[in-house]
């Protein structure tokens, strides 16, 4: 077997106390575990930071970064984050980062999963799995491009999350998308496998608002970057 690339994590988290303990023991518990885990408290106001602290006691390998409070919550803000902590892992030697959400969790062969494709074809730059509601739901990629990966869990090869300057701060969503296409534009190949999924705590777009409104700011950020 392929010896599996090194890796970091870095999460996002604004008011994520709901659900962000889930996502830490779904990965204490992986079977491939990260160098460096930056959680990073993007202005959050509840017990984040708290939850967070308790188990970087733990586990070394976890640490909280903070971030300046904000009054919004926004994409722009988590692409901020996310840049910001990788910016502190710069002088760690690892060749894969993965971004994940504070409301996600996934089962312990998660990242040896991901891993493995990356290790398997140099040519990939950023890979995922589907990731599924509550409900059952997830995408039907029949329908679906098998190449979009979600920001749920978006596993980037180093040199491809640099040429791609990281996160492009967009405001009003889309940050995900941007990645993945900005990847493309520069060769590399991007790909969802749909060999397991990650589960996605909170509905889609709900952070803030009902459902309704969800899928209606859906909409407006597809058609403003050209989906239909």
């Amino acid at each position: 077997m392929e010896k599996l690339p090194t890796f970091v994590i870095i999460t996002a988290a604004r008011n994520e106390a709901q659900f962000i303990e889930l996502t830490i023991k779904s990965v204490v518990a992986q079977t491939a575990r990260p160098l460096r885990w930056v959680i990073v408290s993007d202005g959050s106001t509840d017990e984040t930071d708290e939850i967070v602290r308790k188990y970087a006691a733990d586990y070394p390998w976890i640490e909280l970064m903070r971030m300046p409070e904000r009054r919004e919550r926004h994409f722009g803000g988590k692409a901020h984050a996310v840049n910001a902590a990788y910016a502190s892992l710069r002088n760690l030697e690892f060749q894969v980062i993965a971004n994940l959400d504070g409301d996600i969790s996934v089962c312990p062969s998660h990242f040896s999963y991901l891993l493995s494709k990356l290790a398997e074809d140099p040519a990939l730059g950023v890979v995922g799995t589907p990731f599924q509601e509550a409900s059952g739901e997830t995408y039907d990629y029949r329908f679906a491009s098998i190449e979009h990966v979600s920001g749920a869990c978006q596993v980037f090869r180093r040199q491809c999350f640099e040429e791609i300057n990281g996160y492009m701060p967009i405001a009003g969503g889309g940050v995900d998308h941007a990645a993945v296409i900005s990847a493309r534009m520069k060769g590399w190949k991007t790909r969802t496998f749909t060999g397991m999924v990650c589960q996605h705590h909170r509905a889609m777009g709900t952070a803030q608002h009902g459902t309704c409104a969800a899928w209606f700011r859906t909409g407006v950020k597809d058609y403003t970057l050209g989906g239909h």
